[in-house]
């Protein structure tokens, strides 16, 4: 399996389990760590286990094993190395936080929505804009035209 067909398949496990603002970041041309992440969050511990341990299984059927897992004793932010993906399953509140996406601002995002049919994906940038609230836009956060292929 490629690595974007492996952060796909996770972000679709993760929204599986009810996961919510999942983004799949490309880090290609940016790092030798790792080709992607994907990113998502859920509203308590509970669901951040759930969610974690739906990827670990889901890929565990597709005969994908993972290498590493970091936060099953606090569940606030649960990491699952796959090596050339690393799954991020954050609680709300610690993602906000953290904010990877900032982090990693001049990566290419990917919005993963649990939508039917092939209209699930479109691409976003979120090159670490400040948000003017709910669906507001500033000047340079539109919507990037390419998508991860």
């Amino acid at each position: 399996m490629t690595s974007k067909t492996l952060a796909k398949n996770a972000a679709k496990l993760a929204l599986s389990k009810k996961a919510f603002d999942v983004v799949i970041l490309d880090l290609r041309t940016l790092t030798s760590m790792a080709d992607f992440f994907v990113i998502c969050s859920a509203d308590s511990d509970t669901q951040v286990r759930a969610i974690a341990d739906a990827v670990q299984d889901g890929m565990k059927k597709k005969g994908e094993s993972m290498w590493h897992s970091e936060g099953k004793s606090d569940s606030q932010w649960m990491l699952l190395d796959f090596v050339n993906v690393v799954v991020h399953v954050f609680h709300k509140n610690t993602r906000a936080f953290y904010n990877l996406e900032k982090l990693w601002g001049d990566a290419p995002a990917e919005q993963v929505e649990d939508k039917p049919a092939a209209s699930h994906v479109r691409a976003v940038r979120t090159a670490g804009k400040k948000s003017r609230g709910a669906g507001s836009r500033t000047a340079g956060q539109s919507a990037v035209k390419r998508s991860i292929r």
